[in-house]
């Protein structure tokens, strides 16, 4: 009998060891993928990372400032357009699959245009049989319409590059837009959301959410909220993170035809940067920093809606081929102003080329930009900017180019771009004649190309803020049937 009770509780003893060890190994992990980086950025990774990249999540950035100016005016055209139509088609491909899958998406693809977006993938889940299929949206980030009320109760919204007050440019506003942050989007995934659509969300809140939503991270966890916002810096700008625009050695990347973009596999204790095996590309500890480092102007104070983080101690650590790992990020207390990106009409410009080849391409292009010039000054032009470069010369490298007498004497050709912005149409319009008689009555060799200049409308940017509590946005659950 003693020896039969020693034996059961031995088991006893094994098991609950078992189980500990079981829970242990199998501790919760979660796998989102950058699956776009910008506006007409390439659908094939996102697709290839459903199909083999096991993720509970894909987050799709399309957003930046002059996009929202971009989308206002097409919805100004056709108040069915203003969203980003690369993620329906994206949708048409990958929806299905990733809904059997239970990979939930999560983009900032509304636009200006949240609803209708809302409604194309409503449509394309209704024809793929996806019933119960729920589409989360967020509402609220669109401040035109309040902009003359707040501006009346006292508000300047000051612009933070020049100080300027948007009074002076109240009656020439295309958009308003401001940059949110996680909880609308978490709340649309505790409701059961599939797919949530957003307009101005900030990119990294994209990957944030999600991460918040699954681990339960509280408001003032500073560190992890901070951590979450660097997995979607490393995530939000797609191939760049995987080995495009690769600067260290961008003839190391393999397959680049078939770049992968990168995944992030995060646990409550480590946080790793990987890809799909079947994609091109790389994940390097260079490739990481590369983008860690991108658009960061204080690596101790990076600004988002969500946290300040700092990286001034990060730490990325290659653990095997195409696996990195991220350490040492910290949280601070996020700040109480939002960012409110407001885009202006702000004139008009007029862009033409003339190309001059060799022998002495530069000294005919430079001497065919000091012909144009004296027209304009005898012709009493009103520019507001203008800009002339020698493209294969100094369009890139400005005033660091070299400009050697070597140099500049040897080479083959040289494009010379002209672009003026004025502030009406009758002013920009002086321009467009005096390009193409320079073929025949400039310095010899030279080609006019490109057609006859057109006159476009110039979007101007005005960045400020706004306090958050001023902010009300909402979060929707549309069920398909």
């Amino acid at each position: 009998l003693y020896f039969l009770f020693g034996i059961l509780f031995a088991y006893i003893l094994y098991k609950i060891n078992y189980t500990k060890n079981e829970v242990i190994f199998m501790k919760k992990k979660v796998l989102i993928g950058g699956g776009q980086g910008f506006w007409g950025d390439s659908p094939d990774a996102a697709i290839d990372m459903v199909k083999n990249g096991n993720l509970n999540y894909l987050a799709c950035d399309y957003l930046a400032e002059l996009t929202m100016s971009i989308l206002q005016r097409q919805k100004n055209k056709n108040p069915n357009t203003g969203y980003a139509r690369d993620f329906i088609d994206l949708f048409k491909v990958i929806g299905k699959e990733s809904y059997e899958k239970n990979i939930k998406i999560i983009s900032n693809a509304g636009g200006v245009n949240i609803e209708e977006a809302v409604k194309q993938i409503k449509n394309i889940a209704e024809e793929n049989k996806m019933s119960g299929y729920k589409i989360g949206y967020v509402l609220g980030d669109d401040l035109k319409e309040k902009l003359p009320e707040l501006l009346k109760e006292g508000y300047e919204f000051i612009n933070s590059d020049n100080g300027r007050k948007l009074i002076e440019i109240q009656d020439k506003i295309l958009n308003a837009n401001v940059y949110f942050g996680r909880e609308p989007i978490i709340e649309c995934l505790k409701g059961g959301a599939n797919t949530v659509l957003t307009g101005r969300a900030a990119d990294s809140a994209l990957f944030l959410s999600p991460l918040m939503y699954e681990f339960g991270w509280r408001d003032d966890d500073y560190d992890n909220i901070a951590r979450g916002i660097i997995v979607g810096h490393l995530l939000e700008c797609g191939g760049q993170g995987a080995g495009g625009n690769y600067d260290y050695d961008w003839r190391v990347v393999p397959e680049m035809d078939n770049l992968g973009f990168p995944i992030a596999s995060v646990s409550e204790d480590h946080t790793y940067i990987t890809k799909t095996k079947t994609s091109g590309g790389l994940i390097t500890e260079q490739s990481c920093k590369e983008q860690l480092l991108y658009e960061i102007h204080d690596p101790a104070n990076y600004i988002t809606p969500d946290v300040i983080a700092d990286v001034s101690q990060a730490k990325l650590k290659e653990i095997s081929k195409d696996k990195v790992e991220l350490l040492g990020v910290k949280g601070k207390k996020r700040p109480d102003n939002l960012k409110l990106s407001i885009g202006y009409h702000a004139g008009y410009k007029v862009e033409t080329y003339l190309n001059f080849a060799w022998p002495d391409a530069y000294e005919k292009a430079k001497y065919a930009a000091e012909i144009i010039m004296k027209k304009m000054k005898r012709k009493n032009l009103k520019v507001e900017d203008i800009r002339i470069d020698f493209l294969g010369l100094n369009a890139l490298h400005l005033d660091i180019a070299n400009m050697s007498d070597e140099l500049v004497k040897n080479m083959n050709e040289v494009v010379m771009r002209i672009a003026i912005r004025t502030l009406t149409k009758e002013e920009a319009e002086k321009l467009i004649p005096e390009i193409s008689p320079l073929q025949l009555n400039g310095p010899p060799g030279a080609s006019f190309f490109g057609g006859r200049a057109k006159i476009q409308n110039v979007i101007g940017l005005w960045p400020t803020f706004i306090p958050r509590d001023i902010v009300k946005l909402t979060s929707h659950i549309l069920e398909v049937k």
